[in-house]
């Protein structure tokens, strides 16, 4: 089996497994700022076909203008405040500005989108706190670009030529953020406001809808702006909930003078109320040393500049800046692996070869470098004390239940751990699972045997599937299957679970690792 293969655990991939692995190369920023750039050579491609007409010499020099100003901005700026530029992020934030203002020559339109673009970038840096920015910066700069009288964003992708690239598109990223749920609710309650609208103007049901999802920026709004995730909150539930007031105010007409019904209006409202109930800020970590899990996996700790608040089983967001990109980002999400009530921060990374570019900047800290984390959110959390539970790690998936076992949440809790490692020598924090008491059941792929004090399995063909599952665990219908692991693993393991007849399955997925 060679270094990055994962262990045999049910049937072959499926489709959603062999879609999550290939989308896992990419982060989800890489893969924001891929669809942005097909869409905008898609929208070059329809004006030369005809079906927009802004013309080709506008529109190109609209998308240099956006692309340009942004990026050379972020940089000044960066240096300013002697902060790394996150260059991916302005190349982000300049496509989407290229879709909220309309393409033009007109020297007013022209000093309005430069203005957007600038206070976009200036967002980032004077409309944050504690190096994390509060607003969107592409919806930051349209506002206020919007109050100067300058220029007004269109939000001119909203059309229905453009919806043949941008709903795949959408599905895409969504599908990558796990965001479909937040989508959906957005989209349930600012269509159904902007439907009645209409009705009330006379128009049917079907064309209502119609207009809502083809002619307003609504699909571009929630799979590009209001699912960013440095502007959310931690939780699910906050998230669904954001939506749905962010869809109100999206959704319903008003004119207060200085402040009318817009998109951007409405986006930067939902981000002042994520940013009031989340992690506030980023957080400075000082590296304090590493340690060697198994051969391919290593334990890094960090003291932070102040206490982070966080969950047992919920992820950080580090930025680990390095000079050559290697397609996968300098912002990259690892699970916490600590109890919220000790000091050091620690996190348990892969790092068997091929290495990332920002994985080899983790390898070369020394004790007292210093990294900044963005964020902190995730809902892997287990629930209720007195349900049983079933937990299932694949590989590097060990990880986020570190965290629920350094925390005490499965001392006296009836819970049952699954581990699947490729040998006995990739089974990570092995003393820290039998000092826990947890029932510990090991499947290794290549047959040995398990670290003392832990239950061998095995499966059919050397995979795990329901019928092995069902055997296993015998009772896994009242429990609460928790499965972590690559992408492609979660997807066969959730499979195997439901066939076992498991009820309730929570999963978290490591993509891009």
């Amino acid at each position: 089996m060679s270094p990055v293969e994962t262990p045999k655990t049910g049937p072959a991939p499926s489709v959603a497994g062999r879609l999550d692995t290939m989308l896992g190369r990419f982060t989800m920023y890489r893969l924001i700022l891929l669809v942005l750039a097909a869409l905008a050579a898609y929208s070059l491609l329809l004006d030369v076909l005809g079906w927009l007409t802004f013309g080709i010499p506008e529109m190109l020099a609209h998308l240099l203008l956006c692309l340009g100003l942004t990026y050379a901005s972020n940089r000044v700026l960066a240096a300013l405040f002697r902060v790394r530029p996150h260059s991916e992020s302005s190349l982000i934030t300049g496509l989407l500005l290229y879709f909220l203002f309309w393409p033009s020559f007109q020297a007013l339109d022209v000093a309005g989108v430069a203005l957007a673009c600038v206070l976009a970038s200036a967002s980032k840096y004077a409309l944050a706190w504690r190096g994390r920015h509060i607003f969107n910066p592409a919806a930051a700069g349209a506002f206020v670009a919007g109050l100067t009288g300058l220029n007004i964003a269109t939000w001119w992708a909203a059309t229905p030529a453009m919806l043949w690239l941008l709903v795949p598109g959408v599905l895409l990223v969504l599908y990558r953020t796990r965001k479909f749920l937040m989508a959906t609710v957005f989209t349930i309650v600012a269509t159904s406001i902007i439907t009645v609208e209409l009705l009330r103007a006379g128009m049917t049901a079907g064309m209502g809808i119609y207009q809502a999802l083809a002619q307003r920026p609504l699909l571009f709004f929630v799979g590009f702006m209001l699912t960013e995730p440095l502007t959310l909150p931690p939780r699910r539930w906050q998230q669904l909930a954001l939506a749905a007031v962010v869809g109100v105010v999206f959704a319903v007409p008003y004119n207060l003078g200085f402040i009318a019904n817009s998109p951007e209006a409405a986006l930067l409202l939902g981000n002042l109320l994520a940013f009031l109930v989340g992690q506030r800020g980023g957080v400075k970590l000082r590296f304090a040393g590493s340690r060697q899990l198994t051969p391919s996996t290593t334990e890094f700790s960090f003291e932070p500049a102040r206490a982070v608040r966080f969950l047992p089983g919920q992820y950080m967001e580090l930025d680990l800046p390095h000079a050559k990109s290697d397609g996968k980002g300098r912002r990259r999400v690892f699970s916490l692996t600590g109890s919220p009530t000790e000091r050091l921060v620690k996190f348990g990374v892969r790092t068997a070869e091929p290495l990332s570019a920002a994985k080899k900047v983790l390898l070369a800290l020394k004790p007292g470098d210093e990294l900044a984390a963005t964020s902190v959110g995730g809902d892997f959390i287990l629930p209720d004390p007195n349900k049983p539970v079933l937990l299932i790690a694949a590989g590097i998936g060990i990880t986020p239940f570190l965290s629920h076992l350094a925390s005490g949440q499965l001392r006296e809790r009836d819970a049952v751990m699954l581990l699947l490692a490729r040998s006995a020598d990739e089974v990570a924090y092995a003393d820290e699972l039998r000092a826990s008491g947890v029932r510990v059941l090991v499947h290794l792929a290549d047959g040995s045997e398990p670290p003392a004090g832990m239950a061998a399995v095995s499966g059919h063909g050397g995979r795990l599937d329901g019928e092995t599952l069902g055997q296993l665990v015998p009772d896994i219908a009242v429990r609460d299957v928790y499965i972590s692991g690559s992408p492609a693993s979660v997807a066969s393991l959730r499979r195997a679970a439901r066939k076992a007849g498991a009820r309730r399955v929570h999963v978290d997925s490591f993509s891009g690792y």
